[in-house]
């Protein structure tokens, strides 16, 4: 809608009038080794913990395979991010508002050719996402599990990678695999770990200890562990409801442990990582990726 469009521009372009004083957007590669181990659910939920902690949050579902960002946010999406080419519309006309005020994009069943599409299109494509940068604060990329060439791409084109991972041996093993091959293309890709579905902060710990010491010895990469998150059956029940748990279960442990989370990942971002990053570099990183 037109009124909507308005309302995101005007935005835009009131956050944008004091750019060069705040901090850059800072872009997220949120991804797994394998499925199943909650990613989607912890993107949403995280994002929502900043939107909390007064950050301005957009999602883009990239998970092209099983997409359900919008499921579990209640939502149907009218566009995805194609239709900014097949339908000549705004970054602003396909985004979707989710709860709180989070934002989300869908990446539609075609964007894995986003890289592969002719130089004007791309570089129309270009020009809309970058419209994202001083406008967020924190664009979250929602990856497929596993490594694909579309998914490697923005993984090392993300100002940082949160590498999710469950107790299970093949989602550990999964897990390093994925660093491994992400190490291997550029090695200084920023990766943070979240054990997700531990029984408790000590199974946590051990797990993490565990994927730190073999990137340690064999990559020689300092892993860096954002945190656990212990099973709680208020997830499954919130799933259910397809609303985010930490709006409907607020006071719920999983919830009140994502929230501390989230503050020790803003406490925790360096004056490097802010100088480096941004929108602009992310697209500027994803087009060199993409052209090797």
């Amino acid at each position: 809608m037109i009124s909507d469009q308005a309302q995101h521009l005007r935005e835009f372009m009131k956050r944008r009038q004091n750019d060069q004083q705040r901090k850059p957007t800072r872009v997220l590669a949120v991804t797994s080794g394998k499925g199943g181990v909650g990613k989607s659910n912890f993107t949403i939920n995280f994002g929502l913990s900043l939107v909390e902690l007064g950050q301005k949050v957009v999602i883009i579902d990239l998970d092209l395979g099983m997409a359900n960002i919008n499921i579990l946010l209640g939502l149907t999406p009218r566009y995805s991010m194609m239709d900014l080419i097949d339908r000549d519309l705004t970054i602003w006309e396909i985004m979707e508002q989710g709860p709180r005020g989070i934002e989300f994009i869908s990446g539609g069943s075609g964007f894995h050719d986003v890289l592969r599409l002719d130089e004007q299109k791309l570089n129309t494509l270009l020009a809309e996402m970058e419209k994202l940068h001083g406008y967020a604060d924190v664009i979250l990329l929602d990856l497929g599990a596993g490594i694909s060439g579309e998914s490697l791409r923005f993984i090392l084109a993300a100002d940082e990678v949160i590498l999710i991972s469950t107790p299970e041996p093949t989602a550990i093993t999964d897990a390093y695999s994925l660093l491994k091959i992400a190490h291997g293309h550029h090695a200084a890709v920023v990766t943070k770990l979240i054990v997700n579905r531990v029984q408790s902060y000590r199974e946590g710990e051990q797990v993490a200890k565990k994927i730190e010491m073999v990137a340690n010895q064999f990559l020689n990469y300092q892993l860096e562990t954002l945190g656990y998150i212990e099973e709680d059956r208020h997830v499954l029940q919130a799933v259910k409801k397809q609303r985010p748990f930490c709006l409907e279960y607020p006071n719920s442990k999983v919830s009140k442990g994502l929230r501390e989370m989230a503050k020790g990942f803003m406490s925790g971002h360096s004056p490097q990582l802010q100088a480096a990053g941004g929108m602009k570099a992310f697209i500027h990183r994803l087009t060199q990726f993409g052209r090797r």
